[in-house]
């Protein structure tokens, strides 16, 4: 299947699932704007290697947790695009490189919060309205990332987890605000072997291959795989989080 004269903005797409989605997308014809933060050289590196490849990828520096860089990278992004098909809220923040357990109160500080709802939760609010006049036009399509931490799982924080459950509720009002132009779905991906959870104690990355009732890890690719459907699917599904995580949220 090819989309090709579609257009879609992949935020955080410079490295794990941002970059497997940009990749899929990219595959099926669709000229993609690589969202990064504008001092990540990651970025521009896998945007001009894809670019190498024969694919239609293009570098869109910009901080989602800003509301001012949102306004211009969405703005060069679409003059660059010419239209909006697709919009992946991808990028987020767990703010820390290590789990923190919900019984260390003191570490959620004000400034803590204050990243990752700005990133996580502002973030894909900001994108999707600076988007939606022109998804509308393309009656297009909006998917967010979001994690079964929004759910009951336990998460990188108490902070990570409110603004995922955060996110899957706005998902569902989005779709209200954008219908019936656009829909607007999330994916709320499970324990991903990602650049995120390199520093995660192994104990932990095992314990999470043995309880899923697949037992196994997500990838990126995965998760990718389901956001990827939910963007160019033709059925009429809106409003819905898609969990993908290998049935961990399933186990006793």
């Amino acid at each position: 299947m090819t989309h090709a004269g579609k257009t879609a903005v992949v935020t955080g797409g410079a490295s794990g699932i941002g970059l497997a989605t940009v990749e899929r997308l990219a595959r099926l014809g669709v000229t993609v704007a690589l969202n990064h933060l504008p001092d990540d050289p990651a970025g521009p590196e896998q945007a001009a290697r894809l670019r190498a490849e024969g694919f239609a990828v293009l570098s869109a520096p910009g901080d989602v947790s800003d509301a001012a860089s949102i306004e211009t990278m969405m703005a060069e992004a679409l003059r660059r695009l010419g239209r909006l098909d697709i919009l992946v809220n991808n990028a987020g923040t767990p703010a820390t490189k290590a789990p923190i357990a919900p019984a260390e109160l003191e570490a959620m500080t004000d400034a803590f919060w204050d990243r990752i709802i700005a990133t996580n939760l502002l973030g894909p609010f900001r994108c999707t309205s600076a988007a939606a006049p022109a998804l509308r036009q393309a009656k297009g399509a909006v998917v967010n990332t979001a994690s079964i931490a929004g759910f009951t799982a336990l998460g990188s924080s108490i902070a990570y987890g409110a603004s995922k459950a955060g996110l899957i509720n706005m998902t569902v009002n989005l779709a209200r605000a954008l219908a019936p132009e656009c829909r607007v779905n999330a994916v709320a991906p499970g324990a991903v072997d990602t650049p995120w959870q390199k520093d995660w104690p192994e104990s932990r990355r095992k314990a999470a291959a043995e309880k899923a009732l697949l037992k196994r890890r997500c990838t990126a690719d995965d998760i990718a795989e389901a956001i990827v459907f939910l963007a160019t699917t033709g059925s009429p599904i809106t409003g819905q989080t898609l969990v993908v995580d290998a049935g961990l949220t399933l186990a006793p």
